[in-house]
């Protein structure tokens, strides 16, 4: 699982929100997305089939669904207040490799 936080003392909703997970470090090949809520396809990853969401002082708790992988990557653009992305914590849940 991966547990994102961005700035959350107001209510508002991340743009193009992306979770990303891969062994290769430039996310050249074997990419699996976790969560994607990027409609209009604005990052060029892909349009999103993930529903946004208003960030809250608890997260956003994104199961990756038994995916494999040793790198994480996140993307967004912006913000409904401004431009910014505002990345406060991120948390990354897995069990080792055997």
């Amino acid at each position: 699982a991966v547990l994102v936080w961005h700035f959350h003392s107001q209510a508002r909703v991340y743009n193009s929100v992306a979770v990303q997970i891969s062994d290769d470090p430039k996310f050249e090949k074997d990419v699996t997305s976790i969560f994607n809520n990027d409609y209009a396809n604005a990052l060029g990853l892909g349009a999103g089939k993930d529903f946004a969401y208003v960030e809250n002082y608890e997260g956003k708790l994104i199961d990756a669904h038994g995916v494999k992988g040793r790198y994480v990557r996140l993307h967004s653009n912006g913000n409904t207040s401004n431009k910014l992305n505002h990345y406060i914590e991120v948390e990354v849940f897995g069990k080792a490799a055997p």
